[in-house]
């Protein structure tokens, strides 16, 4: 499947979740079973035989890519969500929104110092929430390998916000 093929199975939708905004919907992807396949293959395939010991997927769509991601390539999984979320000692990170800050959390004990960690999302744009992942990865103790996006939006220049580190994105709008 050709990343053309992937992108038609993208719905557009203008207008979301504010005017002036084209939100690109990927529940149309999830739903194909041949273009679901082809985009964890895309997401995972740089990063086999990469000895790569945890995938952490962002909330929420990283979910559902990173847990499929750490499937494919023999690797554990933790969750990265909003304050608030999860039920054990957290580190968070704040970052900066378009107006005001959000912030995100993870378990403490979530990654071991020294392990090889795989961040993926379904979305890089702006970037603050990959740089939030990554300064709680680092914080931890965890070496990050690369992060691995479905979706990244160029214009926005969210790659400005991770200097040093390694980004792979499927699919460039």
């Amino acid at each position: 499947m050709t990343m053309d093929d992937l992108k038609a199975k993208i719905r557009h939708v203008p207008d979301f979740p504010k005017p002036g905004i084209l939100f690109y919907d990927i529940t149309t992807l999830l739903q194909d079973p041949a273009g679901f396949h082809a985009a964890i293959d895309s997401l995972a395939r740089p990063f086999t035989g990469q000895k790569i010991d945890l995938v952490v997927g962002i909330e929420s769509r990283g979910f559902i890519f990173g847990s499929t991601v750490a499937d494919r390539i023999g690797a554990g999984f933790s969750p990265i969500r909003k304050a608030g979320k999860l039920p054990s000692s957290c580190v968070r990170a704040t970052y900066d929104l378009e107006y005001g800050t959000d912030s995100l959390e993870m378990h403490d004990d979530a990654v071991r110092p020294g392990q090889r960690v795989l961040i993926v999302d379904d979305l890089l744009a702006t970037g603050g929430t990959a740089r939030a992942a990554t300064e709680l990865v680092k914080r931890l103790g965890g070496l990050v390998h690369a992060l691995s996006f479905l979706i990244e939006l160029t214009a926005l220049d969210g790659r400005s916000k991770l200097p040093g580190e390694q980004v792979h994105a499927v699919l460039k709008y």
